[in-house]
């Protein structure tokens, strides 16, 4: 009872933070529509550039063009991800700490890793969420491979995709406790990450493993998609889990270790 008590509690926190975020995002709805504008150029350009690469009728790294397509959509769904919760917050790590606000953060009622990476979200860019959740369903439909159980498996498989990229991109900011700035790290995980809009077995055998297992970009895009196109492999939907339970303990033990050597900035 006291879990789940405990959990009602944070909800109800996110959704004021949440609300907020919105409310004062709202006074600016013209940005709305330049960020939809820009989303549909992005994800335009991505098909158009996979039209190209099919355009001799053969499968890339044995992917069909419209499986390739879900995993384009779930790479924009994730980028909009990062855009809307990760950027706004985790980004600004760095920037307490070297101001001495941190102090401030830690001293709150609440969860600290939790106050800073729920306090705003980004409205406008969760348009690219919905153009890659459109272009998932919009490619799924026309597979023959696709199945309810595996589509259920493929959103579980999302979840697991999200919670790894928080894990890897919380722990890059983290390390502002040592270093004056981070944004650059952030910035070269984002750049190794547009890999992950094409399938890994695409890549040639290196470069592959490097975006597997140093960068987990395969557990984000490509193992997701094969769960919802009737491709799944039980390895490599354990081994994503796995990646995503560990990342995540592994993330929230190193946010401890920072703060047990945090020396204020005010001090």
């Amino acid at each position: 009872m006291r879990l789940l008590r405990r959990l009602r509690r944070y909800l109800r926190v996110a959704l004021i933070f949440a609300g907020a975020s919105v409310s004062a995002q709202l006074e600016y709805r013209a940005n709305f529509l330049v960020n939809l504008f820009g989303s549909l150029l992005l994800a335009g350009g991505s098909l158009l550039g996979l039209t190209v690469l099919y355009g001799d009728g053969q499968p890339l790294g044995g992917w069909s063009y419209r499986e390739t397509v879900v995993v384009v959509g779930l790479f924009t769904f994730v980028q909009g991800y990062i855009g809307a919760f990760l950027y706004p917050n985790l980004n600004r790590m760095s920037e307490e700490v070297r101001q001495g606000t941190m102090d401030f953060t830690l001293l709150k009622p609440v969860d600290s890793q939790f106050y800073l990476s729920t306090r705003n979200v980004n409205l406008f860019r969760l348009t690219d969420v919905a153009i890659g959740a459109g272009l998932v369903v919009w490619a799924a439909r026309g597979l023959e491979g696709v199945s309810l159980p595996g589509t259920l498996l493929g959103g579980v498989l999302v979840i697991a995709a999200l919670w790894i990229v928080y894990s890897v991109w919380f722990m890059l900011s983290t390390t502002a406790f040592w270093f004056v700035k981070v944004g650059n790290v952030t910035e070269l995980f984002n750049g190794l990450f547009r890999a992950g809009q094409f399938p890994v077995t695409a890549l040639p055998g290196w470069v592959r493993y490097v975006f597997t297992f140093i960068v987990p970009v395969a557990f984000v895009t490509t193992v997701p998609a094969e769960a919802i196109t009737g491709r799944a492999r039980p390895g490599s939907v354990l081994a994503a889990t796995v990646v995503a339970l560990l990342l995540g303990l592994i993330s929230r033990r190193f946010w401890h270790f920072a703060v047990r050597n945090y020396t204020s900035a005010s001090s």
